[in-house]
């Protein structure tokens, strides 16, 4: 009985979740095409957020965040967290209080109307091709010289272990370093709990928690120290995933 509920109930969200999509499309398609680069970016992330809105209202998927408000809006940030659920792609659009320029796999492409917004508003990378690696941290580099934040899940990947966190990558943190931009850790508490990966019948109601750490500084730090910097940024956010009720510079919960 329990299957055949989430069998529905995933039916139902997946449903609202391309309806909305569609409803939302035209209009960032429009944005991204007939202003500015910056502009137009912010101007989809608007439309991007009602989507998400629309997504969790209808859904009863709420989200909560922990310290966004000690995030300086007019600084741009390489926002670095976990990746554990589907449903992080929701919270982190509700919770970040910036537009940002999000990193992700060139296969979410293939997904019908959500593929059409990806393109417009995620920077691409193909991991088999060095050319699309090098392309990518050029985008990057070039949107935080802008002022633009950045995201990247540095698992590369949703993590499938049962570990709160899978070993990370470099590039984050090498483009830290190389770009002189603060880190701002993040952690999605519970986004397995609501919708695990490896059994999405489960998917339930409630409240999804994400939590910002204090903006990691990076000024003069150089190449040598990127592994450093990464494992500080690991320890950061395995902390918030281990025990959430503690942190850095963490506010009242606020719901949204």
């Amino acid at each position: 009985m329990r299957k055949f509920v989430g069998l529905i109930y995933l039916l139902y969200s997946g449903l609202i979740f391309f309806l909305l999509m569609l409803l939302v499309c035209p209009f960032i398609v429009l944005s991204t095409a007939l202003f500015k680069e910056k502009t137009g970016r912010k101007m989809a992330f608007f439309f991007l957020k009602v989507w998400a809105w629309g997504f969790s209202l209808s859904t009863f998927l709420w989200f909560s965040s922990q310290g966004r408000k000690s995030i300086d809006t007019d600084k741009a940030y390489i926002y670095v967290g976990n990746h554990g659920s589907f449903l992080d792609a929701v919270a982190i659009v509700i919770c970040i209080p910036q537009a940002f320029s999000p990193l992700g796999k060139i296969e979410m492409l293939k997904i019908p109307v959500f593929g059409w917004i990806y393109k417009r508003l995620v920077v691409m990378i193909d991991r088999s091709s060095r050319e699309s690696r090098d392309q990518s941290v050029a985008e990057l580099r070039k949107d935080l010289a802008d002022g633009q934040s950045i995201l990247i899940f540095p698992e590369g990947t949703m993590n499938k272990t049962d570990e709160p966190l899978a070993p990370f990558y470099d590039g984050a943190f090498r483009l830290a370093i190389e770009t002189q931009t603060p880190i701002m850790p993040f952690a999605i508490l519970n986004s397995k709990e609501h919708l695990p990966r490896k059994n999405p019948l489960l998917l339930n109601p409630g409240i999804i928690d994400m939590k910002f750490g204090t903006a990691i500084p990076v000024d003069g730090l150089q190449a040598t120290d990127l592994e450093k910097l990464k494992a500080t940024t690991f320890s950061t956010i395995l902390s918030m995933l281990e025990n959430p009720a503690t942190g850095e510079a963490i506010n009242l919960k606020t719901v949204h």
